[in-house]
């Protein structure tokens, strides 16, 4: 799940695309007018208790992990962010005034985020999912400007994009943003609880899940009509938030807020991937909002339910060591030696409360990207505790990999092998390697 900013930026628009270029065309007169500056305002003028808020918000948001590079500042900006247009580098959105947003006025904040124009006029790429940060009420932009503001400023510019040719002749968004931005406010249903709106609010707002959780189209827009219903997020799966969701223990509000709070849940997997950046930030958000997000995510997982409160169901731990195919069982050798002491059945680590296999969503998925990425990077705890697994990109081969996950597929689900595995570890070891 995933229920931040999207790590992996599709949201470039499908520049290079002949007809997209030629409406562009077009559009790449519109011009937006620059906002004046203003001076930076001072600590004074802003309420701790706003600020306090905007931390939070920025918190739901993820914010940090975007416009931090892997070795800098936080919010200081120039991480980069692959996308298949090429690379960006996130802006600085500390105080500073040159590199910054230190001259910043609200409304300039304002029109960046819902509209995504810079104070200067100039266009933003939707890597600021500007598409989501439009549901955000003013009151809550406010408290994040606030709480920006209040930052330590860091006088830092971002390397220079590197886009395919082209692309960087910012103009083309606003062709983009006529086609896909949709400025609408936040409406709540009122057949629904307060709760139930407040965590719609956030995850279609600041959360901007949909980001990672809902597929794209060949533009880079996000294909509303099948909104949370899976997508990709740095080279993993997103899984869907809705009924189609792949685990095979199923979710409930409480295991989602326990998972959210925590990266970890009785019955699941950690969060893994880009997921353990958004657990990490939610561990740091207000029990009551994550609650309300697991709410509205556990309605759409349970549509039929219509108390919302459907209880999880937990799978039967398999274990199908007697059927598997006799052509892995070297591969059983490898998993005895690299996996047994956590994965085995009845192993210190898998009785400790690790997951069986057979309930791990990524050995459920039509798709091995997960349970390739899984074993080639590991996973890490976003908090100190949890299961930890090493990354083995650097002590298996793709042949072993590919080896191994037809072995556990078989062993532990009743799937059959993913086809053409050792060309798919390849394809994503290359991938995690550019």
């Amino acid at each position: 799940m995933r229920l931040a900013r999207p790590l992996i930026v599709y949201g470039i628009a499908g520049f290079g695309l002949a007809a997209l270029i030629g409406l562009c065309g077009a559009a790449s007169v519109v011009h937006e007018p620059e906002i004046d500056a203003v001076a930076r305002p001072s600590p004074e003028s802003f309420d701790p208790a706003l600020v306090l808020r905007g931390a939070q918000l920025a918190s739901v948001g993820d914010c940090v992990v975007c416009h931090s590079s892997d070795s800098g500042r936080p919010y200081a900006g120039s991480k980069a962010l692959p996308t298949p247009f090429g690379t960006l580098y996130s802006d600085n959105v500390t105080p500073d005034e040159k590199t910054g947003i230190g001259n910043w006025s609200f409304p300039a904040f304002q029109r960046a985020m819902t509209q995504g124009v810079a104070r200067d006029g100039s266009h933003l790429y939707p890597a600021l999912p500007y598409e989501h940060f439009t549901h955000v009420g003013d009151d809550d932009l406010k408290a994040i400007y606030a709480f920006l503001m209040m930052r330590q400023p860091v006088q830092q510019s971002p390397p220079e994009n590197d886009l395919l040719p082209g692309l960087g002749f910012r103009p083309l968004l606003a062709g983009w943003k006529l086609l896909f931005l949709r400025e609408t406010n936040f409406r709540p249903d009122a057949t629904q609880s307060a709760e139930w709106a407040r965590g719609k609010y956030l995850v279609d707002g600041l959360g901007h899940c949909g980001g990672c959780h809902t597929p794209r189209n060949l533009l880079g827009a996000e294909d509303h009509s099948a909104d949370l219903q899976g997508g990709l997020a740095e080279g993993w799966i997103a899984p869907a938030l809705d009924a189609s969701n792949p685990s095979a223990n199923r979710w409930d509000t409480a295991s989602l807020f326990e998972y959210l709070k925590s990266g970890v849940a009785k019955g699941h997997s950690a969060a893994a991937g880009p997921m353990g950046p958004v657990a990490e930030g939610l561990s740091r958000v207000e029990d009551a909002d994550v609650h309300a997000i697991s709410v509205y995510i556990n309605s759409r997982m349970h549509p039929q339910n219509t108390s919302h409160e459907a209880t999880a169901a937990q799978a039967v731990a398999e274990d199908r060591a007697a059927f598997a195919d006799p052509t892995l069982l070297h591969a059983g050798e490898l998993f005895t030696g690299a996996c047994g002491g956590c994965h085995e059945p009845g192993a210190p680590m898998e009785v400790a409360g690790r997951p069986p296999l057979s309930s791990v969503s990524d050995m459920l998925m039509d798709d091995p990207r997960n349970a390739i990425q899984a074993v080639l990077q590991g996973v890490t705890p976003p908090s100190r505790k949890g299961p930890y697994m090493p990354a083995f990109a650097n002590t298996l081969t793709d042949q072993q990999i590919a080896d191994l996950l037809a072995y556990v597929r078989v062993r532990f689900t009743d799937a059959p092998v993913w086809p053409d595995l050792a060309a798919k570890v390849s394809a994503i070891r290359k991938e995690d390697a550019q």
